[in-house]
């Protein structure tokens, strides 16, 4: 179970290093530029790079979260996050003026699934586990109000109302959900590494570890 937990969040950081790395890269402007857009700079192939190490290490730790007792609604929540980040690296978005594409509709409905799946795994673990329990919720929150950012501006269009995208700091709403959505799926994993010392007193005392439940 350490095993799984700790491959998974390595995963997670290797790819959060080669997110780093394309953003570094391109130069871009985070403020207004979407993620997704990246794949169209230099080092671009740093994006689906980057999005498949997430999809490991999510699948990596939701297993170590099923082995070391977490209910299975936050595990299937994991799993789906996982998998809509393999979606979003394996079908690219559409380039700028393009109408929708197979791949883009994929690739868009694929991010908001994902974008949606860690907040709820996180308010969903926070109810079971007290460790680091008022973080998780902290940051679920962010992530679900700016998901909600991030939706509007396409609400607007849908009605036909005008928006271009230097009118919306689109880039900098879709980050903030990335980076609460990573530090959630962090700390969900980080709390069950507990110290072997924690787990030795628990069994001096006649309790039982929820890892070893």
């Amino acid at each position: 179970m350490k095993a799984l937990l700790v491959s998974g969040l390595s995963t997670i950081a290797t790819g959060t290093g080669a997110m780093l790395a394309l953003h570094t890269w391109t130069g871009l402007d985070p403020m207004h530029t979407v993620i997704s857009s990246y794949a169209f700079y230099p080092g671009g192939w740093l994006l689906p790079t980057s999005l498949t190490l997430f999809a490991v290490g999510g699948a990596l730790t939701a297993e170590g979260l099923r082995r070391a007792g977490a209910s299975g609604g936050v595990v299937m929540l994991v799993v789906a996050w996982a998998v809509s980040m393999f979606l979003i690296g394996a079908f690219p978005t559409d380039r700028p003026g393009v109408p929708l594409s197979l791949s883009g509709g994929i690739h868009r409905y694929a991010a908001f699934a994902a974008f949606l799946a860690m907040p709820a795994a996180g308010m969903l673990w926070a109810r079971t586990r007290p460790r680091y329990a008022r973080a998780v919720r902290v940051l679920s929150s962010i992530a679900l109000g700016a998901l909600l950012m991030v939706v509007i501006p396409y609400v607007v269009r849908m009605c036909g109302i005008p928006l271009a995208d230097d009118e919306v700091p689109a880039g900098l709403t879709q980050r903030v959900v990335v980076v609460s959505e990573l530090g959630v799926l962090a700390l969900a994993g980080l709390s069950m590494l507990r110290p072997a010392s924690r787990r030795a007193a628990q069994r001096s005392q006649g309790g039982v570890s929820p890892i070893l439940a």
